[in-house]
C-alpha cells in the first residue's frame, strides 16, 4: 500500500480544477500531545501503534501560501529564504506535493511562514503539513471534509493529523491497512482557563529526527512492549480529565506519559537521549514547586523544550518563576 494509493482513493470522485495564478494563504496551528503517539504499524501511511490526544497551540503554527508555479520547478521559501530544493526540507515538501501534481499543475510556489522553532520538538512539522493540506484543498476546490484532510496531512507528517483543527484533537490509531480509520476528530470541549508556557530551552535543529526515534525506539526499547497498554490508560483518563475540568488529573497523567515515552527512548540502543542539562534543571524546579503547593505541571516532546501546563490563576506565579516562557492559549477568546 503506497500514499498515492490513499490519495488516488480520497480524491478519486473530485472534479479536478485548474486554478492559474491564485494564491491561497492558510494557516494551520501547531499541537502538543497530552497523550503522545510514538511508534508505527505502517512507515509509508504514518499509521501509529496506538491511539493520541493533543491540544493546539493558537496562534503558534505555520502559514502556508500556495500558487501553481509559471517555471518548470518548485520554489520552496521558509520564513523569508528560498530553500535550496536539495536541503532535507524541500525534498520533504517536494516529495509531499508530488502526491498531487497534476497535467495543469506539475510545479508549485510554496512560501511557508513559522513562528515556531523548526525541528525543535515543537510540532512544526505537523502545523507545516496541516497548513499545506489545506492550502491544497482550497486551491483545487476539493471540498475535502476535516477527516479527509486529517487522513491526507497524516501521510506528510503523523502529528498533523491532528493539526487541522484547533483545540483538544483524538488522533485514532485505526485498523484499517489503508489507514481510512486513522484521522484526527476535534473533542466538543472547551477550556478556557488552560494555558500553556513555551519554555524553549534550545532552538537548534535536533540531531535526531523523530522518525528515527522512533523507529529506533519500537525495534530496540525492551519498554516499548508496555507503551502501548500505558497509553491505553493514559488516553481514557486524560479524556476524563478534559470533560471533569480536573487539571491535577490532566497534568499528572500527561507529564506521566511524556517521561515514560522518553523512558522508552532511554533504554533504547543506542539511546535517545532528547534533554539537556537546562531541561532538567527546568524539569526539577517544577517538581520543587509543585511540592510547595503549585498545580505546575509539563510535558516534553522529541527535542529538549518543555510545554508548561498551568491554569489561569496561577499565570503570574509560573511568570514570576519563568520569566522567559512564552504563554499560549488554546482557547482564547
Amino acid at each position: 500500500m503506497k500514499k498515492s494509493d490513499v490519495v488516488q482513493t480520497i480524491l478519486q470522485d473530485r472534479k479536478e480544477n485548474f486554478p492559474d495564478g491564485v494564491a491561497v494563504n492558510i494557516f494551520s496551528p501547531a499541537n502538543i500531545a497530552l497523550c503522545k503517539y510514538w511508534g508505527k504499524r505502517n512507515q509509508e501511511l504514518n499509521l501509529p501503534v496506538t491511539g493520541s490526544l493533543s491540544v493546539s497551540l493558537g496562534e503558534k503554527g505555520t502559514t502556508t501560501t500556495l500558487r501553481i508555479s509559471q517555471t518548470h520547478q518548485d520554489k520552496i521559501s521558509l520564513n523569508g529564504t528560498i530553500i535550496g530544493k536539495e536541503s532535507v526540507f524541500a525534498k520533504r515538501a517536494s516529495q509531499f506535493l508530488d502526491l498531487f501534481r497534476t497535467r495543469h499543475a506539475p510545479y508549485f510556489d510554496l512560501v511557508i511562514q513559522s513562528n515556531i522553532p523548526i525541528a525543535a520538538g515543537l510540532a512544526s512539522s505537523a502545523s507545516g503539513f496541516a497548513s499545506l493540506v489545506h492550502a491544497l484543498n482550497q486551491l483545487f476546490a476539493w471540498k475535502c471534509s476535516n477527516k479527509e484532510l486529517s487522513i491526507l496531512a497524516r501521510l506528510g507528517s503523523g502529528s498533523a493529523s491532528r493539526s487541522i483543527e484547533p483545540g483538544f484533537v483524538e488522533w485514532y490509531s485505526g485498523i484499517h491497512e489503508m489507514g481510512l480509520d486513522s484521522f484526527g476528530e476535534c473533542l466538543s470541549y472547551q477550556w478556557p482557563e488552560l494555558y500553556i508556557g513555551l519554555l524553549i530551552i534550545n532552538r537548534n535543529e535536533k540531531q535526531t529526527s523523530s522518525r528515527e526515534a522512533m523507529q529506533r525506539t519500537v525495534t530496540t526499547s525492551p519498554l516499548y512492549s508496555s507503551w502501548p497498554k500505558k497509553v491505553s490508560e493514559d488516553l481514557f483518563t486524560i479524556k476524563q480529565a478534559i470533560s471533569y475540568h480536573d487539571f491535577d488529573l490532566l497534568g499528572k497523567t500527561a507529564e506521566s506519559n511524556a517521561m515514560s515515552m522518553h523512558a522508552t527512548m532511554l533504554s533504547a540502543w543506542p539511546p535517545i537521549h532528547y534533554a539537556c542539562a537546562e531541561t532538567v534543571l527546568a524539569m526539577q524546579k517544577i517538581w520543587n514547586l509543585r511540592s510547595e503547593g503549585l498545580s505546575l505541571y509539563f510535558t516534553q516532546d522529541a527535542g529538549p523544550n518543555l510545554k508548561l501546563l498551568f491554569l489561569e490563576k496561577d499565570k503570574d506565579v509560573v511568570l514570576n518563576h519563568f520569566p522567559e516562557v512564552e504563554i499560549v492559549r488554546p482557547f482564547k477568546d
